[in-house]
């Protein structure tokens, strides 16, 4: 749970400046292209961090990198809540997406330690939608909280939030079960134990990255994850109050019912996929509704409110098949290496949108000229980031079926 909720406070952080991207540039003075490279801030330093905090999970283990983690992002959420200057705020935006990007990493490892091969998806995905609850947090409820006090305020609170949750994560976490003199779940259902990875961690990282099976995965999330992510977390409350003249609460609304769609869609499909022992069928059928959700958006479509509520459920929904590649990734190579393994896959998630949303602010500045976004322009920018979508959905038919389990043979 202690980890669940660190992961809670980073789908807060990813997500909010969505939902005050006004009062970020008028307290900044920034440009769309600056805009997007400080809500990007925090997926630089994430990106770069997923397969250090893999090999740290790995080889420091994860009650140390979460109270680390949870501390620096402590440290940041406050400094950017306090942040006088653009620069400032960029730095505390990177202290946050440094100490958070630990987090996600670490509760996998755990989960890997406490639950069986069987389970992995199925708890998995409970911990995608209790984390996505910190994502829905930052959409409408954050924007109806700035109401009535200042956006730093809420980010100072959040870092309090983080720097007491590091005292408790020291406390109370253990590792695995025999930091508590438990036994193991590979002792209690009869199975060997996996000899530990007691090589340099640079051989155990090499042995993932040159597995070819590792890379489709990595792919798909830099496509469809990162599209996501940049849309959701940035880009879409613009759009929707520039092109369909949306109040921003309204705006946030839809946000907040992407976001709970991926809550929910997660949950449903690691446990259904666990059931089926399959991990495919849902990965490709969840990635094609997620690529034909982004017409609308393309076409800049007029659509009833109810209509365009369903459609962002919809794509939440449909992105939560992508939260399979990290059981497939963990599957798909050696079991002492599942840190290593699901840090290289996620990185790609974090790739897409330290990229894209510069990417999207450039192409809007670029095709505006200064004035305001017409319809024309937020097409061509979101039809820029739907290229990687269409993409990345191309990429499930490269993924190995593992039929959960590890089909690791050391010949991939």
């Amino acid at each position: 749970m202690l980890g669940a909720t660190a992961f809670v406070l980073a789908y807060f952080h990813r997500l909010a400046p969505a939902a005050i991207a006004g009062e970020l540039q008028r307290a900044f003075d920034t440009s769309g292209t600056t805009l997007g490279v400080l809500a990007a801030a925090y997926f630089y330093v994430y990106f770069a961090m997923q397969v250090p905090s893999g090999v740290l999970a790995d080889t420091w283990g994860p009650r140390r990198l979460f109270t680390a983690g949870a501390l620096v992002a402590g440290a940041g959420s406050i400094i950017f809540g306090l942040a006088g200057t653009l620069e400032v705020a960029i730095a505390g935006r990177l202290l946050v997406g440094l100490g958070v990007s630990v987090a996600f990493i670490s509760v996998l490892k755990l989960t890997a330690a406490w639950f069986s091969e069987r389970q992995f998806a199925t708890v998995t995905g409970l911990l995608m939608f209790i984390g996505n609850m910190g994502g829905l947090l930052s959409a409408a409820p954050l924007a109806w909280i700035v109401g009535f006090t200042s956006w730093r305020n809420v980010f100072v609170a959040a870092g309090a939030l983080s720097l007491g949750l590091a005292a408790l994560i020291w406390a109370l976490l253990r590792d695995n079960p025999r930091n508590l003199g438990l036994p193991t779940l590979n002792e209690i259902e009869g199975r060997p134990e996996p000899p530990p990875h007691t090589s340099h961690w640079l051989e155990g990282l090499g042995v993932v990255l040159r597995n070819r099976l590792t890379w489709p995965g990595f792919f798909m999330n830099l496509g469809l994850v990162g599209s996501f992510l940049t849309f959701a977390g940035l880009w879409a409350v613009p759009y929707l109050r520039e092109v369909h003249g949306m109040e921003r609460t309204l705006a946030t609304y839809h946000t907040s019912v992407m976001v709970l769609g991926f809550a929910t869609g997660s949950l449903v499909v690691g446990a259904l996929s666990d059931r089926m022992r399959r991990r495919l069928p849902l990965m490709r059928a969840l990635g094609a509704l997620y690529a034909a959700c982004w017409l609308p958006f393309l076409g800049g479509w007029a659509l009833p409110l109810g209509a365009s509520f369903a459609l962002c459920a919809l794509m939440g929904i449909a992105i939560a098949g992508a939260t399979l590649s990290w059981s497939c990734a963990k599957e798909v190579n050696p079991p002492e290496l599942s840190g290593t393994a699901t840090s290289v896959v996620n990185t790609g998630g974090f790739l897409g949108p330290a990229i894209y949303q510069p990417l999207v602010g450039w192409v809007l500045d670029l095709s505006s000229r200064g004035a305001a976004h017409s319809t024309g322009d937020w097409q061509l920018a979101l039809g820029a980031m739907s290229l990687f979508t269409f993409a990345g959905f191309a990429c499930t038919f490269l993924i190995r079926e593992t039929h959960c389990r590890n089909i690791y043979s050391g010949a991939s």
